[in-house]
């Protein structure tokens, strides 16, 4: 579908569906926008289709729709890039030659699906110069590549980057669904130039060939550079792509996708790719196979010419309950359809409430979906936390997403940030600090796909807005961690820092094992374990949210001996820690149905590691 350059360069093939169409051409610079005949397309049932010899990369078109209702322009539904209009939403398609990419990245293979450690971020507000008046770029990011690295994270999730009608918005109101967002793109001349130093330093380092101003012009190649140079770095990339609703703001356009085909009704059914259901915008037409087929062909398309490592759904609850007969048929077709492509890519689902068949086998009636977003975690009441660490009745741990902070929870007028969540009044206080190491402790040693939001991980205190330029006040405070203006952050960067390591180096931290072994309500206290199935090597975590200090709790214990403590939260903090002298010593004798007892000092608002 849409414009593909032939593999030998002598033109290029145009194709679109149109089922109500009276006439369907292409018009662009190859034929002087329509002086021609050449540009009028066949009819082929439902579908147009031509081709233009000597059309070429770079070069810019539309379909021009005659249909029973209206005549004009329509932007290709599957263009891959946009030109750059200030005049939007008046653009142009442009001709792009996926091959022109030449890829890097051939010995990157993703993590397994246990071994994720997810990083959501949102690129217009990120990082970059002057993000108050300046919509942050896909280059911007690359400026924290080695943060990212240095970190610990193995995959970033990108809140959806395809074009919208604002470059100032959350992303997810786009119908352009092939196209980057334009606003995230530097524009050619002195301000890319700036961009190169950084990018090549960065290939450089792998030894590949340096780019041109001229190879990263375009959009698309500037995202491509992205993705390739986080995959050079050991990093995946997730997308998040939004198949349950389109941006309601394309009914004010009259090239956009909305009546493509350009019918005489006038009511929203009638509109070719969508129902008269809105969520936060026009519902797709799932019921339609071509509606299906069309959203499906977008997700290969970013694992094929993008190289992208899997996907975030939005809300795949509205894609069922919309079309209660080919909603879940459309999730099974969709997930089997990049298990084919690419095994290695995840598929994580946004469904509430969370059903464990969403990430059954199809041949299950599941949904075939990897992984489902699971916010479990997020409670006061620790007995609720303790049933959580788990994610209830899914077959494996690995296929929640658990999380305490996203997109949603802390966007502006929502949900606060754990710190200040732990203290109102004073975001940086010990309670705060403290407080908010224990939660982000257990998020990263507990089962599952443990993911942090931007900032979550130097104790970024505020919440966040797309609309930057609004709301200066909550972007993200990179200033506090690298000019050590705040003290607090960079002991706290360390801290996460640590955690994430701890986990990569543990191989019972990324198992399937859990076993609660104490659950303390009045003491504020929590004690689990993980192992590796077969081999041992257990790990033992004990979270205490109590405010005042235990110092000799006793707790069930698996095994009677000495345990090393690998792991104190307190060592990251201003003031001296307090621990077990690096290990305690178990005892037999049993306790609430386990073999030994251990006795330790357990430190206010912490976390302890045990290892043997």
């Amino acid at each position: 579908m849409g414009a593909n350059i032939v593999p030998n360069g002598s033109g290029a093939t145009f194709r679109c569906w149109a089922p109500r169409a009276r006439q369907v051409a292409i018009h662009g610079e190859f034929n002087q926008w329509g002086a021609t005949d050449d540009g009028l397309l066949y009819q082929d049932g439902p579908y147009w289709s031509g081709f233009v010899a000597d059309a070429k990369e770079g070069q810019q078109y539309k379909f021009f729709v005659t249909g029973i209702g209206t005549s004009g322009y329509k932007r290709d539904p599957s263009a891959r890039e946009l030109t750059r209009n200030p005049s939007y939403p008046f653009c142009n398609c442009v001709l792009q030659d996926p091959r022109s990419w030449k890829w890097h990245d051939v010995e990157f293979h993703a993590p397994r699906f246990n071994d994720l450690i997810l990083y959501q971020l949102h690129v217009g507000v990120f990082n970059g110069p002057d993000r108050p008046r300046r919509v942050a770029k896909f280059l911007d990011v690359l400026g924290r590549l080695d943060y990212l690295v240095a970190l610990g994270i193995n995959a970033v999730l990108l809140l959806p980057i395809v074009e919208v009608a604002s470059g100032r918005s959350l992303g997810y109101e786009g119908f352009d669904i092939f196209s980057p967002e334009m606003d995230y793109a530097v524009a050619p001349g002195p301000e890319l130039q700036g961009y190169m130093g950084l990018v090549n330093g960065l290939r450089n380092r792998f030894s590949a060939p340096a780019l041109t101003e001229g190879d990263l012009a375009s959009s698309a190649h500037q995202l491509k550079a992205v993705i390739e140079l986080f995959h050079l770095h050991g990093v995946a990339v997730l997308l998040d792509v939004v198949y349950n609703h389109a941006g309601g703001q394309m009914k004010g356009q009259d090239e956009s996708i909305w009546f493509f085909d350009r019918a005489a009704g006038t009511g929203a059914n009638d509109s070719l790719y969508f129902t008269d259901q809105d969520h936060a915008g026009p519902v797709w037409a799932i019921w339609k196979s071509e509606v299906r087929q069309f959203l499906i062909d977008n997700a290969a398309f970013f694992l094929n010419e993008y190289h992208v490592d899997g996907f975030r759904y939005d809300q795949v609850s509205v894609i069922v309950q919309a079309s209660a007969s080919e909603g879940w048929r459309f999730c099974q077709d969709l997930t089997n359809t990049i298990k084919y492509l690419k095994p290695s890519a995840i598929n994580i689902a946004e469904y509430w409430s969370v059903d464990p068949y969403v990430v059954r086998f199809p041949q299950h009636g599941g949904a075939g979906f990897d992984a489902c977003w699971h916010d479990g975690q997020a409670h006061l009441n620790l007995q609720e936390v303790a049933r959580q660490l788990w994610a209830p009745n899914f077959l494996n741990a690995w296929r929640a997403v658990q999380y305490i902070e996203s997109h949603d929870e802390v966007y502006r007028d929502r949900s606060q940030r754990i710190p200040r969540m732990a203290d109102r009044g004073n975001p940086r206080s010990w309670f705060a600090r403290s407080r908010s190491r224990v939660v982000t402790g257990i998020l990263m040693l507990a089962p599952g796909i443990p993911m942090l939001f931007m900032g979550q991980c130097f104790l970024e205190d505020k919440q966040w807005a797309d609309d930057a330029g609004a709301h200066p006040e909550l972007l993200l405070w990179w200033d506090g961690l690298d000019l050590d203006k705040d003290v607090h952050m960079g002991r706290f960067h360390r801290f996460v820092e640590a955690l994430i390591h701890l986990r990569r180096s543990e191989a019972a931290l990324r198992s399937e094992t859990l076993s609660v072994l104490h659950v303390n309500e009045e003491n504020r206290i929590l004690c689990f374990r993980r192992w590796v199935p077969g081999e041992g090597r257990n790990v033992v975590i004990v979270a205490s949210l109590n405010d005042k200090t235990f110092p000799s709790y006793e707790l069930p214990w698996p095994r009677a001996g000495g345990w090393r403590e690998i792991f104190n939260s307190d060592a990251y903090d201003e003031y001296p820690a307090s621990g077990n002298g690096g290990g305690i010593g178990a005892f037999e004798a049993p306790r609430d149905g386990y073999p030994a007892t251990a006795r330790m000092l357990i430190p206010a608002n912490s976390v302890l590691v045990f290892a043997r």
